[in-house]
């Protein structure tokens, strides 16, 4: 069932431009974070307050099909405003290069938390920088298949 409503683009600039450029292509460009040549997703969920539309690229961490995103903001001090919605409603979609899948969005935590974050920091190591920054534990979801 994949998300409808208004669309707004994000305030960044870089994250519009980014988001228009990966869809536009149908995935096959912007497909780095900012030409780094480290591989993004699309995530795209629903405004927790606003009930619009978001989209973000987010470094892509994939392990057996099953994608995860982190909730780093580059080690602030504060979650990332996507963090709050996908919370409040895990339901996203996740394009990763031409396929689109919805995606039920789960926080997790200890072992399997540990897991995914070593997996996180092995597609992108600056991860480990970013968590050295900040007290706060950086979280990290697990996007799996809808049930059913």
């Amino acid at each position: 069932m994949p998300l409808t409503g208004e669309y707004e683009p994000s305030s960044q600039e870089w994250v519009r431009e980014q988001v228009a450029r990966y869809e536009a292509s149908g995935g096959t460009e912007a497909t780095t974070l900012l030409d780094t040549g480290m591989p993004v997703v699309i995530v795209t969920n629903r405004g927790a307050r606003s009930g619009k539309i978001r989209k973000t690229p987010l470094m892509q961490v994939e392990h057996d099909g099953i994608h995860a995103i982190v909730a780093s903001q580059g080690g602030a001090p504060t979650h990332p405003y996507w963090y709050a919605n996908v919370v409040a409603e895990p339901l996203v979609e996740l394009q990763d290069g031409p396929r689109k899948e919805d995606r039920i969005a789960r926080e997790v935590h200890g072992a399997e938390r540990d897991l995914w974050w070593e997996r996180a920091v092995e597609a992108y190591p600056p991860y480990a920088d970013y968590q050295k920054a900040t007290e706060r534990v950086i979280p990290v979801l697990v996007l799996e298949p809808p049930a059913g």
